[in-house]
């Protein structure tokens, strides 16, 4: 798991670990099974980016010895541009957009993908005061909405969209796209 001198830190406590060790002692832990797939929930967060860039190449390594799938879990964008062969993008616990990373990144379909790629520092071209962010409130879960998930914030949600719930539609190059207008022009928030 590349930390240094091992023999000496086996009976370590954690707190005598960095962030980064500890993260990579759980990922030790985790693939001592041998499993066929490995759950990294935010494996990365609150790592700086050396670290960061570690654990990916970590994750990479582990993935081609042990032969297993690994289920990324993550808000870093970037890391899942660099990291997944396939995406799905989940809104309030629900999957609204799914397909090969690629292919979403390039031609995302989904409203909500359209703003949260849009919210993504990485992709803001000029310095801004406010990074940008999409207007509205998450709905309440345990009473959700008659309709889709996203209507209370979709800049172009209609009557269709709180009433009905939003069939699965392959558009653009995305396999899944739970919209009712997944061909409509793409959304941009206004800065």
């Amino acid at each position: 798991m590349r930390i240094p001198d091992p023999e000496s830190r086996i009976d370590r406590y954690p707190h005598e670990f960095s962030g980064g060790m500890r993260q990579r002692v759980a990922i030790a832990m985790a693939v001592m099974a041998k499993p066929a797939l490995l759950v990294a929930d935010e494996p990365t967060t609150a790592l700086d980016a050396t670290l960061e860039i570690a654990t990916i190449d970590l994750l990479r390594e582990l993935q081609s010895e042990i032969g297993c799938a690994v289920l990324f879990i993550t808000h870093h964008l970037g890391v899942v541009a660099e990291l997944c062969d396939r995406i799905d993008i989940m809104y309030a616990g629900e999957i609204v957009e799914s397909g090969a990373t690629g292919a979403v990144f390039q031609d995302p379909r989904h409203p909500y993908t359209q703003l949260l790629f849009a919210c993504d520092p990485a992709q803001i071209a000029k310095p801004l005061r406010h990074l940008p962010s999409i207007g509205g409130n998450l709905p309440d879960l345990t009473a959700p909405p008659p309709g889709c998930i996203f209507a209370s914030r979709c800049p172009r949600a209609d009557e269709t969209c709180t009433t009905g719930h939003p069939a699965d539609h392959k558009a653009g190059q995305s396999d899944l796209v739970r919209c009712h207008y997944p061909l409509a022009p793409r959304l941009e928030i206004s800065t």
